[in-house]
């Protein structure tokens, strides 16, 4: 397990540094965010799988739904992994949602994502801070699976 967590977070990681830094694309944006969700969901089913075998939960949770309840539970002390579960949320609701590109092929290549409720820009300052709570939370999952 740990082995696919590592291999997403390479393809997640050169989809930042190569391809986002050469074709400043929007396209790039979303397949980052798409990675950076699959990455997570792996972990999330290797830390709970982790805790299954350790008999710390009863079994595993069928839905995503409640793979999240379940992560808010027993990772409740566990502040890597809070932060994360928000931007997970979003990552997954990213796809559905109306998004507006501007300055594409620029340096400043921006990602307007419209929410119900707000509205979100991604660009490069905003992938950083992501990439920021998802390498703090890779670490501490290492840490679980470690254990």
């Amino acid at each position: 397990m740990i082995e696919e967590i590592i291999k997403e977070k390479t393809s997640a990681d050169h989809l930042l540094y190569v391809s986002l830094k050469y074709t400043k694309t929007c396209d790039v944006i979303l397949n980052l965010l798409a990675r950076w969700k699959s990455l997570i969901e792996i972990s999330f089913d290797a830390i709970l799988e982790n805790k299954v075998e350790s008999g710390k939960i009863p079994a595993m949770p069928t839905n995503p739904k409640q793979r999240i309840e379940f992560i808010k539970k027993y990772f409740a002390k566990d502040a890597a992994v809070q932060d994360v579960i928000p931007l997970y949320i979003f990552f997954k609701r990213v796809p559905d949602l109306n998004k507006t590109r501007s300055g594409e092929f620029r340096k400043n290549v921006n990602l307007k994502v419209i929410g119900t409720k707000k509205t979100t820009d991604i660009n490069m300052e905003k992938l950083g801070e992501y990439y920021e709570i998802v390498e703090k939370f890779i670490s501490e999952v290492k840490k679980i699976l470690g254990n």
